[in-house]
């Protein structure tokens, strides 16, 4: 990609996500309920509950609201939450690390297990391990990560409780890091015994979402693996003695990179959507646990901001996904 190109993916992005704004906003302010209602004590005067009004800026119009948070957003306000009484942004930073960090640990678990069972059924091409592959990759597929989370709740937390059911890490540890990325920081500075804590709480809910995935991998891949398997210079190093393994994994796989890579970047856009349902199940602190509590105390700006960062993320993975797309495949680049 071209700065040309790159700076136009920008422009569109500033685009998209005033619109997303656009949009959020109003459809808050056409669903039905108060927030300001759930925060009233019952003997709350008239006058308490037009200073509290004015406190949020809800008492002005919808244009001049829209505005007012628009200005503020961009100069790094998001409002203060409503249900807790706190800096948005503030609860963006403390809670968007644990749901990016179980969101890659999902990745790389569904890209590792994905390849190397899309690889193991090209490999066994015609055979009985090919159509018991295809079966249970089939039934990955058709079971959502919410399901998986609550199957691995029952085995592994209720029948044979091995894993932690809920939370990021011991409460007694949280004091012991600098930074909201404990994994990172725990596995960087050496502390293996935290690391070893917090990915017995990730890794129910790694499973739960890097299973879905992995599954769609597998069928993507292993067509494109299939379908290169049959081009001219597969054909070409098959007859200069090349063995099968060598076959798929030098000369096959990185021409079925590309597509596999595109619908990857797709699914796990949609990935860091279903953190919302996973984390709730698990507890797991992260903003899709948040998210279910603000649409609960319909908290408009904490909801808000939820949104701006979903945004964000999908935008930022896509143009990703798109100059990583250029790298495996050149041709792209050139066009």
């Amino acid at each position: 990609m071209t700065a040309v190109s790159i700076l136009n993916r920008l422009i569109m992005a500033a685009v998209t996500l005033f619109g997303v704004a656009v949009i959020v906003f109003c459809l808050l302010r056409v669903v039905p309920g108060d927030p300001i209602a759930m925060m009233i004590s019952p003997g709350a005067t008239p006058a308490d509950i037009a200073a509290l009004r004015a406190h949020y800026g809800l008492d002005a119009s919808l244009p001049v609201q829209f505005g007012l948070w628009i200005g503020d957003v961009v100069q790094g306000d998001f409002g203060t939450s409503i249900s807790l009484r706190r800096d948005v942004l503030a609860l963006l930073a403390e809670r968007l690390p644990a749901t990016l960090e179980l969101a890659f640990a999902a990745l790389a678990l569904g890209v590792a297990a994905g390849g190397v069972i899309a690889v193991a059924g090209t490999l066994a091409r015609r055979t009985p391990l090919e159509g018991f592959l295809d079966i249970l990759n089939g039934l990955f597929l058709a079971v959502p990560d919410f399901v998986w989370a609550l199957v691995l709740v029952l085995v592994f937390g209720v029948f044979f409780p091995i894993f932690p059911l809920s939370g990021r890490i011991d409460p007694n540890l949280t004091d012991a890091f600098v930074t909201p990325f404990y994994l990172v920081e725990s596995l960087v500075t050496l502390r293996f015994a935290l690391f070893a804590d917090l990915l017995s709480h990730m890794i129910m809910p790694m499973l739960a979402l890097g299973l879905p995935l992995a599954a769609v991998i597998v069928r993507t891949l292993k067509e494109a693996l299939l379908e290169a398997m049959v081009q001219d210079y597969v054909l070409l190093a098959r007859l200069k003695g090349m063995s099968q393994l060598r076959l798929v994994l030098q000369e096959a796989l990185r021409n079925a990179i590309g597509p596999t890579l595109t619908l990857t970047g797709v699914q796990f856009t949609f990935m860091i959507g279903g953190t919302v349902i996973v984390e709730r199940i698990f507890s797991y602190p992260g903003i899709g646990n948040m998210a279910i509590d603000a649409v609960i105390n319909r908290d408009l700006p904490l909801i808000q901001g939820l949104v701006l960062v979903f945004g964000a993320l999908f935008i930022v993975i896509n143009i990703l996904v798109d100059l990583l797309a250029t790298v495996f495949n050149p041709r792209i680049a050139r066009g």
